[in-house]
Formats: C-alpha cells, structure tokens, sequence
C-alpha cells in the first residue's frame, strides 16, 4: 500500500506539483523581470525555486536564469539588492560607479520601483485571469449535477427516504440539471411547502414527497448556521456529476473577472472570520495542502489541473499586497512612507520591519503545514 501511494506520487503528484508552482512563480516573477526591464534596471538572478543552483545559464544582458532545489517560490533578484527579498545592498551601492548606479533598483525613483514590485501580484491575476478565460471558452463553465452525495439524519430528505446516488431530475415537475442555481433554488422557493421530487435511482424513476425546512448546515468558512432545504450534499466534483455549461466568448472575460474577485473576496472573509473568531484557522492550508490538491487535479484531468493553477495564482497574487515586510505588499508599504516622508524609512527601522515579516510568514508556513499534517493524520 505505502509503495503504491510512493509510486503514484512518482508517476502523478511530483510532475503536477512542479508544473502548479513552477507557472504560477514563474508568471508572478517574470513580472517583476519584464517591468524592471522596462525601467532599464539590471538584473542579477531569476530563479525559480531557492537554495543552492541545480541548473541554469546566463543571457546575454548577464542576467542568471536557474533552478533551485527548492521549489517553494522563486525571486528576483535585481542590482543593488542584498538578498532574494530585495533588501538594499547599501555598501555595494555606495561603491558603484555612476553606470551602475543608473540601472541600480534602489537608486530608481519611487514610482518606477513601485511598479515593478506591483507588477509580480499583477502578472498573478493576469495569469489566472487568461487561464479562467480559455476554461470558459474551451470546455465552458463547470457545474455539478443533481446526484446526491449525502443525505443528512433527520432531514426531510431522509424521512422521504432519499439515498446517496439518487439523482433529483424534477422539482414540483419542473425539470433541473444542475444542483446549484436550478434544483437548490426552487427547494428554498418552496420552503415550508409540501413538495414532489423527481428521482432516478438505478435506472428507475420514482417521486417522492416532503418539506422543506430549515437546515442546521456549516458554511464554507466553518460558520454554523440554519438554511433554507432538504438536507443533501452534491455529489462528487468529478464524473457524471460534472456538467459544463456552454459560455459565449463575448462573456467569458466578465465571467473571468468575476472569478478571480470570488476567490479574492472569499478568502479575504475567511481571513476577517478567522481573526474576529468566527470561524476556525484549521481550513488553512500550507504546502503540503496545495501539493495534495494538484495530484487530486491532475488525477481529474487537464480542466481541473488548470483551474488549480488559476485558483493558486489569484490567492499568491492577493497574498502578496498584504502589508507585511517580507511580501511585495510590505515593499509598497515602505515605498508609500518614502512618498509620505520624503525619504526612506532608516536601515533599522526596515531592518526590523524584514525581521518580523520574515517570523511571520514562517511562523503562518509553519502553522498551515502542522494543520495539512493533522488532517492527514485524522484521514
């Protein structure tokens, strides 16, 4: 058994996992890369992973483009940096001649560095944005069915003697095929109301009646609270479950926005409920998490493994803007006190702002493993 989960995660998981990271950091950082060019900065490294080199050649303007052996991100690293998070190398600055110094990122004005570090989240929701476009247009807009994939004890639907697998095909004789905005809303239409369910069930039809009631249910923040329905759960995201919906291309780039802002505006509230204790920080997931959930997409097919490099890219992309020194968004922030100010922050006050930023993201790293770790261990 062990063997097998090893040589599955040979054959399947290693190559999805190093293609989800290796596009999304390679997009976030070819951002940077393509700005500071434009600003007529020079550039020391591109890598994608951190750590010691595995493989990479030098172009022709000396820029260094590698692989490091740990793929959990990737930098750029510019000259007049002192470290891949793009600390000021303050004395090699103060050493350089005066050609140097005009293609040095510190010594660029304000506004230019503020686009190149702004240019990295960009190129991540420009990523997900075209990838959610050639989905729409491509396959169309993925829906699920009406087969049920759980039915709660004591619900309606069990008392009506509902089972996992039935597939509802008619609500009060109006006929449904998908389970969100179709079959779930014309339940909650009827709330209170007796009413007459369609079922295919082996290859049978039959009906069935109940009411629908409120139902003690979780939200997909970890909320408790009662909604309108029957008490069901869709089926599995996969297999005949799985319905795509026809979308015109005029559409698809309004749709694809509207995907991206769900994903940020969804996390953003989970973020919110999380830290005004309204919901519980074990859903966040860590790598160990992300490189599950690109097997999982790639055992599903090319759609699914697509939409995961999209989904990862917007939630990196958002992760980013935070204002937390370490992160792009700490870079604006400092960027946005200089503009305030007039003058840079001191060395110390940036120094301690990177110090903490860096036991920050390390102390969330390590927090999001222990919680991928325990729901393994509970599976």
């Amino acid at each position: 058994m062990i063997l097998h989960s090893l040589f599955d995660w040979i054959a399947m998981g290693l190559p999805a996992v190093a293609f989800v990271f290796t596009m999304v950091v390679f997009f976030h950082e070819l951002g940077h890369f393509l700005v500071a060019r434009a600003c007529g900065v020079a550039i020391d490294t591109f890598s994608i992973g951190f750590g010691g080199e595995l493989f990479g050649w030098t172009d022709r303007k000396g820029t260094r483009w590698k692989i490091s052996w740990l793929p959990l991100g990737g930098y750029v690293k510019f000259m007049g940096d002192e470290t891949a998070a793009s600390t000021p190398d303050r004395e090699r600055v103060a050493q350089m001649s005066a050609a140097e110094r005009a293609r040095a990122f510190p010594l660029k004005p304000l506004w230019q560095r503020m686009l190149v570090v702004l240019a990295g989240p960009v190129a991540n929701f420009v990523l997900a944005f075209i990838l959610f476009i050639i989905l729409l247009t491509g396959f169309g807009a993925k829906a699920l069915s009406t087969y049920i994939g759980g039915v709660q004890r004591g619900s309606p639907a069990a008392m009506a003697g509902i089972k996992p697998g039935d597939k509802i095909t008619a609500v009060q004789g109006r006929p449904v095929r998908l389970f969100y905005g179709e079959m779930q809303d014309l339940i909650r239409a009827r709330m209170g109301k007796p009413t007459t369910l369609t079922i295919e069930r082996d290859g049978h039809t039959m009906t069935v009646q109940l009411t629908p009631s409120w139902i003690d249910n979780t939200d997909i923040y970890g909320a408790h609270l009662k909604t309108p329905g029957i008490g069901v759960e869709h089926g599995p995201d996969a297999g005949d479950n799985v319905v795509f919906i026809a979308v015109p291309f005029a559409k698809a780039p309004l749709i694809a926005a509207g995907q991206c802002w769900d994903i940020v505006a969804n996390s953003l509230t989970y973020l919110w409920r999380i830290v005004s204790h309204r919901a519980d920080a074990s859903g966040l997931g860590g790598p160990i998490g992300m490189a599950q959930m690109a097997k999982s997409a790639a055992s599903h097919g090319f759609y699914d493994l697509i939409y995961l490099v999209a989904f990862i890219s917007v939630s990196i992309g958002m992760i980013n803007l935070f204002p937390i020194p370490l992160l792009d968004g700490g870079h604006l922030l400092y960027y946005g006190c200089e503009g305030v100010l007039g003058r840079p922050l001191d060395e110390r006050t940036q120094d301690v702002g990177f110090r903490v930023g860096l036991a920050l993201v390390l102390g969330l790293m390590i927090f999001a493993s222990w919680n991928d770790i325990v729901r393994n261990l509970i599976r």
